[in-house]
């Protein structure tokens, strides 16, 4: 498992890329927010599927596995359970360096279960 920590102003498709690089991966799953060019071109360079659902204003549509994409549900429900964290949901720790602390152990815990 691996996040990256950013600020609440910014995309998240700017960490995406970031993210991926030096995993050894089968599929990557993301919603259509992550579909673009460099991106998909990126994950098909590294060997993995790019489950991403294609977005409507697309020339080229690309088939997908959307079976496979049901399964991004899990994801969603992962933060919903780190959102049931106080600390986490409010952000109570100033430090970044905290915060990315408490997430990690809220995450071990959630994963033992």
């Amino acid at each position: 498992m691996r996040f990256i920590l950013s600020g609440g102003q910014g995309s998240d498709y700017t960490h995406a890329l970031p993210l991926i690089d030096g995993l050894q991966v089968q599929a990557v799953l993301a919603d259509k927010g992550y579909d673009s060019d460099e991106s998909v071109g990126r994950i098909t360079a590294m060997g993995a599927a790019a489950v991403i659902p294609p977005r409507s204003n697309r020339k080229n549509l690309r088939d997908g596995d959307f079976a496979l994409y049901a399964e991004r549900h899990r994801i969603e429900c992962f933060f919903s359970k780190l959102k049931h964290y106080r600390g986490i949901a409010t952000r109570y720790c100033k430090r970044a360096r905290n915060f990315q602390s408490l997430i990690c152990l809220a995450a071990a815990v959630i994963w033992m279960r």
